[in-house]
């Protein structure tokens, strides 16, 4: 293989993605902690939610912190102590939060168990800051989305597999018993966790991941524009841009179970795979959209633009066989895939435009869902699951193009606004104790607008410093 930036350094890729699986496993195992802290500890809804808003409020305070430590020292972190250390570093602090789990369980302590999370997420916040930017680095910056967008799909392997060994480690065959069995029965997995952290941070610490990789410069010079991430005006509408677009992936899902349970009467252990079907639809669309980081031979990509999404489907499909749910429900699904196929193949690989088109089908499906009642209704907001999907590369690309020696410092602003998964959910919420939660799904309309044009307006600032994602198509960088 080439040693030249023409294609993806597989070597040190591979090693880089296990983070990545972490931080999804994590995530949508807190759907599964929710209903049980609920009612463990007699919360309300409200309360409940509580587990969310310590998780990606982590991820700001992380951000922040990381920032503070950078003026403090008049360098930015990262770059001091390397890329290599950051994520080791990250994965140590996540270790730390998963040994919380421990006496919290033993005292029956809610506020311990936010704290556990909370840390784990403060891991995170630097695991994200470091990681991002380097699956970007690792080849090529014209296929630096799809190799973002590959990472998020084995991140939405751990989303897709998590709520499944997480609920299954804490009911296993006592569904009767939540209250008391759960709270214990959560210690277990979560030191498993933090065990598995521990491994990664020195397996990565000794991989060929490198310290100090290239980054992207813009190529048209000017000197107010380097003294600060925040003189970017692609970064900076590019914040906004990941605040509500987690707001919308995460509300969307959030707010799924109550609506099916209250409007349409399911039985809440029958929703499970419901909400396993949205993280599996990001799946779906984030292996679709990173088949162009395998190959540059158009036609081989055709060919795996149809095989990677039923491939990803098929793996959701087993995983709920495996469960014993009935999978009857879901096979009308394969025809929605259709649709991710035909949006993809119009991007043309481009990240500003695939936004601009994933934005405006996110729209039409929840308008679907609003409109519509019963399973129509529930695949409509479900298949949001498959437009979100490969977003946050899209806008991560765009958003620290461009940016060189400042990309670590505006990656940690990016990470910043994670908080919107938190925020928006308890927006949408709040919502829909005044329209009901069918159409409470309006505030996910109001995010996506923003992202298309947040994707029309950036294609023009990032010309203008003589950027462009469309040379691809006439070359490999």
């Amino acid at each position: 293989m080439s040693s030249e930036q023409t294609q993806t350094k597989w070597a040190q890729f591979i090693p880089l993605v296990t983070v990545f699986f972490f931080w999804g496993f994590v995530a949508a195992s807190n759907d599964i902690l929710i209903p049980v802290f609920k009612q463990a500890f007699n919360l309300s809804q409200s309360q409940s939610q509580w587990v969310s808003l310590a998780f990606y409020i982590a991820y700001t305070v992380g951000s922040i912190i990381y920032t503070g430590i950078s003026v403090l020292i008049k360098q930015d972190l990262v770059n001091k102590i390397g890329y290599k250390n950051g994520l080791a570093l990250g994965l140590v602090i996540s270790a730390i939060g998963t040994l919380l789990f421990y006496p919290a369980a033993n005292l029956g302590s809610f506020p311990l168990m936010l704290s556990g999370l909370f840390i784990v997420a403060l891991g995170f916040s630097l695991q994200q800051t470091v990681a991002n930017p380097l699956a970007i680095a690792l080849g090529p910056i014209s296929t630096g989305s799809q190799r973002l967008t590959l990472a998020g799909g084995v991140n939405n392997f751990g989303t897709t597999i998590g709520p499944l060994i997480v609920s299954f480690a804490i009911f296993g065959s006592s569904t009767n018993a939540v209250s008391s069995i759960s709270i214990e029965s959560v210690k277990i997995p979560y030191l498993i966790l933090g065990a598995a952290f521990i491994v990664v941070a020195i397996f990565l610490k000794f991989s060929s991941l490198p310290d100090r990789p290239a980054l992207v410069e813009g190529t048209v010079e000017d000197s107010s524009m380097k003294s600060s991430a925040l003189r970017y005006p692609q970064l900076v509408m590019g914040m906004f841009a990941i605040f509500v677009y987690v707001g919308v992936e995460v509300s969307t899902a959030s707010n799924l179970p109550a609506y099916m349970e209250k409007d349409l009467g399911f039985a809440l252990k029958d929703i499970a795979p419901y909400i396993s079907l949205y993280w599996a639809s990001m799946m779906i669309g984030r292996w679709t959209g990173a088949v162009e980081a395998f190959t540059d031979k158009i036609n081989i990509q055709k060919i795996l633009r149809f095989i990677a999404p039923y491939l990803a489907f098929g793996i959701f499909l087993a995983v709920n066989a495996i469960a014993k749910h009935d999978l009857a429900p879901f096979y009308v699904y394969a025809v929605i895939i259709l649709l991710l196929i035909i949006a993809d193949a119009a991007s043309k690989g481009n990240p500003a435009r695939m936004l601009l088109i994933f934005s405006l089908v996110g729209i039409a499906a929840l308008i679907i869902g609003m409109s519509t009642t019963g399973m129509v209704s529930v695949y409509a907001f479900t298949s949001v699951g498959l437009f979100c999907s490969t977003l946050w590369p899209c806008i991560f690309t765009l958003a620290v193009s461009g940016l060189g020696k400042n990309t670590s410092q505006g990656s940690s602003f990016l990470i910043m606004m994670i908080m919107g998964g938190g925020i928006i959910s308890w927006i949408q919420g709040y919502v829909s104790e005044f329209t009901g939660i069918q159409y409470s799904y309006v505030v996910g309309i109001i995010c996506f607008a923003y992202l298309a044009f947040y994707a029309w307006k950036v294609s023009g600032i990032l010309r203008s410093q003589g950027i462009s994602f469309d040379r691809k198509l006439s070359g490999g960088h």
